[in-house]
């Protein structure tokens, strides 16, 4: 039986984005009003335990990286995956994959630079949420929250604390988002690679009843030999698991 393939979305943006369950863009206990544009602000003032600024104490910082641990990644709930990973857990296994980088790569990048920004990339969603592209939120409205949300985080959270400074979280969370390193091209292949991961990891624990394949076009967009080697051997494993329940999966994996 040959593979069921549909043509890739347009959008070159790793994200499980839920067209009929659609996420608000932030965390689900917060509204706003449409006529109103969004700030950090307005995310704080819902917040009924809002840290304090302008603090030589990082504990108000660690407070907000709590809502990581709480807000789901959105897309997955559209598979009836309700308990599904946070962005913290997506960010943490991104972390450990950035060190096991094979020596072909290794001796080209700074690995821990790479897992610095694999922790940093999505930080900004502690405020802004996991916008996906049925949000109706324009890619460059997308941009401007996260990176007005990334200055109140280092300038006012993180301003004042000493250790790693906010103005070098920033300057590491905009690397990522340019794109131009080395260093930024493998942690965006991570990014990608985590994500194919769990596709597979879900489609597993529901026994075949799921079939995640629509992600599958995510592997098009890595850019690495050594990351495109694990996708393989990833999707191999997907190959076999649904070889083994005697189905076929879909396929997305056309320009």
């Amino acid at each position: 039986m040959s593979p069921k393939i549909l043509d890739s979305p347009a959008e070159d943006v790793p994200q499980t984005n839920s067209p009929s369950k659609p996420s608000s863009g932030v965390p689900t206990n917060v509204n706003f009003k449409a006529d109103q544009p969004w700030t950090p602000e307005s995310v704080l003032s819902t917040i009924p335990h809002r840290p304090e600024h302008d603090k030589d104490s990082p504990i108000p910082f660690f407070h907000i990286l709590e809502r990581l641990k709480t807000t789901k990644r959105a897309g997955w709930r559209r598979f009836g995956l309700e308990d599904a990973e946070s962005i913290s857990d997506h960010m943490y296994r991104m972390s450990i994959l950035t060190m096991l980088a094979p020596p072909s790569l290794s001796s080209r990048v700074n690995i821990p630079h790479c897992t610095r920004m694999a922790l940093v990339h999505d930080m900004a969603e502690a405020l802004v949420g996991d916008i996906t592209p049925v949000d109706g939120i324009s890619k460059p409205e997308k941009s401007r929250r996260e990176s007005e949300t990334m200055d109140y985080i280092c300038q006012r959270l993180l301003g004042s604390v000493p250790g790693l400074s906010g103005t070098e979280i920033r300057q590491i969370w905009q690397e990522y988002e340019d794109d131009r390193t080395l260093e930024a091209t493998y942690v965006h292949d991570i990014d990608k690679m985590e994500l194919l991961l769990q596709m597979v990891e879900y489609e597993r624990s529901q026994e075949g009843r799921v079939d995640l394949g629509e992600f599958t076009w995510v592997s098009t967009r890595i850019k690495l030999p050594e990351v495109k080697s694990w996708c393989e051997a990833v999707f191999e494993e997907r190959r076999q698991f649904w070889a083994s329940i005697g189905k076929e999966p879909l396929w997305r994996l056309q320009n």
